[in-house]
C-alpha cells in the first residue's frame, strides 16, 4: 500500500496553526510515510511557520468576511470563487486520501472543494460555539473532532469525536519546573511572575491595561513577562524598561513551554489553543475574551473553565477597570489559586494531536481505530 496522503487546511493564527503542525506530526508518527501538504492564505502566518517545521505549504489568495466595513468584502465573492477554483486544482495533483480543515481562511474553500470531489473530510472545531463555516461543511464531513461536549447542536451528532485540541509537543510534554522557567528568562526578582499573553497577534486591549496601570502594578511584588504582539511591543519595552528587569517585554514568545513553567498567574485572551494550553499547563488564569470572534466563541471558551472554577473572567470593555482587581484577588487567595489550579489539570487533555491522526487515518480507509 502507498504511503498516505493527507492535506491540511487553514491558518490565519498561532491558534489554527500550532494544532495543525500537532496534527501533522503525529499522523507521520502514527502512519510512518505519511506525506502531507499545507494549504493556507497567502501573506498569513502559516507561510513562515509551516515551513519552519518542514512541511510544504501553498497558499491560498483568500480573505474572511470584515465585519468592521462592508465596503471592504466586495471583492469577497471573487476571491472565494477563485479560492476554491485553486484548491480544486490542488486537490487533482496531489490526489490525497483526505482532508484536515483546522479553521482559518483557507479552510473552508478547500473541504468544500474536496467534498464536491469525493475526498473523506475531517473538521477540527477547536471552540465551544462552532463558526457558521464548519456548520455548513459538516454537513458532509466523515467526522468531525470537538473539544467540548454538548455539540449536537451544531454537528450531526453520529459524527462527533471529543478528542479535546492538539497543542505543541513541548507543552503537551511539559516538564520544566518553576525555577528553570524563571531562569530561562533571567527572572532575577523573588516576587511572583504575572504572565500576559494576547494570542500570537497581540492584544490591544490587553496591552492598552497593562501599559495605563504598569506603575500602579509594580507596587505589587511581581514580575512581568509580556508578550505585545509586534505592533505594541516598542511602546511596552519602553516603559517596561524603567523597571530594571521586572518587566520583560516579547514581541513573541516561541518557548512558551518555560514561560507557562515560569508563570505564577497567567493573563490571557480565551482563543481553543490557549484554553487548551492552560488547562495543561495548570497556572491560574485570567481570560480577556476577544470581543469581535466570530459568534463570541472566546467567551464561550472561557466560560467552560469559569463555571467549573477554573477560571475568572473580564470582559474586554472592563479590563482597564476590572483586570488589575481580579488580577490582585488571585494574586492574594492562596486557596482560590490552588482550586484553579487543580480543575485545569483536570480539564487537561494531552494526546489530543493523536485522537484526531487516528481518526483522518480511519477515515481514508487505513484500519486504525482509535482506542
Amino acid at each position: 500500500m502507498s504511503g498516505l496522503r493527507v492535506i491540511i487546511a487553514g491558518g490565519g493564527t498561532g491558534g489554527h496553526i500550532f494544532p495543525a503542525i500537532a496534527v501533522g506530526h503525529a499522523l507521520q508518527r502514527l502512519q510512518p510515510g505519511t506525506q502531507l501538504l499545507f494549504v493556507g492564505a497567502k501573506n498569513k502566518m502559516e507561510m513562515e511557520k509551516v515551513p519552519e517545521q518542514g512541511f510544504e505549504i501553498i497558499g491560498l489568495d483568500i480573505a474572511g468576511f470584515n465585519r468592521s466595513s462592508i465596503w471592504k468584502n466586495i471583492s469577497l465573492p471573487m476571491k472565494l470563487w477563485k479560492s476554491r477554483t485553486a484548491a480544486k486544482d490542488i486537490i487533482k495533483d496531489f490526489k490525497p486520501d483526505a482532508i484536515v480543515g483546522v479553521g482559518g481562511y483557507a479552510s473552508f474553500p478547500v473541504l468544500n472543494a474536496g467534498q464536491s470531489m469525493g475526498v473523506p473530510t475531517l473538521i477540527q472545531e477547536q471552540n465551544s460555539y462552532a463558526g457558521k463555516s464548519n456548520k455548513i461543511l459538516g454537513r458532509k464531513a466523515k467526522a468531525v473532532c470537538v473539544a467540548y461536549p454538548n455539540m449536537e447542536q451544531f454537528f450531526p451528532k453520529d459524527k462527533l469525536i471529543l478528542t479535546g485540541n492538539p497543542v505543541r509537543k513541548n507543552i503537551s510534554l511539559m516538564d520544566k519546573t518553576s525555577e528553570e522557567g524563571k531562569a530561562w528568562f533571567n527572572v532575577e526578582h523573588k516576587g511572583k511572575t504575572v504572565l500576559i499573553v494576547g494570542g500570537s497577534l497581540g492584544a490591544r486591549s490587553i496591552n492598552e491595561c497593562i501599559d495605563e496601570q504598569l506603575d500602579e502594578l509594580m507596587k505589587e511584588d511581581i514580575n512581568i513577562l509580556w508578550q505585545t504582539g509586534k505592533p505594541y511591543y516598542e511602546q511596552a519595552r519602553k516603559h517596561g524598561g524603567k523597571y530594571d528587569g521586572r518587566v520583560k517585554v516579547f514581541d513573541f514568545i516561541s518557548d512558551m513551554e518555560q514561560a507557562y513553567a515560569a508563570a505564577d498567574v497567567i493573563i490571557s485572551r480565551a482563543g481553543a489553543l490557549a484554553i487548551s494550553e492552560m488547562c495543561i499547563a495548570g497556572k491560574p488564569v485570567i481570560f480577556v475574551p476577544l470581543p469581535h470572534a466570530a459568534e463570541d466563541h472566546q467567551t464561550s471558551n472561557a466560560m467552560a473553565l469559569v463555571k467549573h472554577n477554573a477560571a475568572l473572567l473580564v470582559k474586554d470593555h472592563e479590563a482597564k477597570t476590572e483586570l488589575l482587581k481580579k488580577l490582585r484577588l488571585v494574586l492574594n487567595d492562596k486557596a482560590m489559586q490552588e482550586l484553579m489550579s487543580k480543575n485545569l489539570k483536570l480539564m487537561a487533555v494531552k494526546d489530543a494531536d493523536e485522537r484526531i491522526a487516528g481518526k483522518v487515518i480511519e477515515i481514508a480507509g487505513r484500519g486504525y481505530v482509535i482506542g
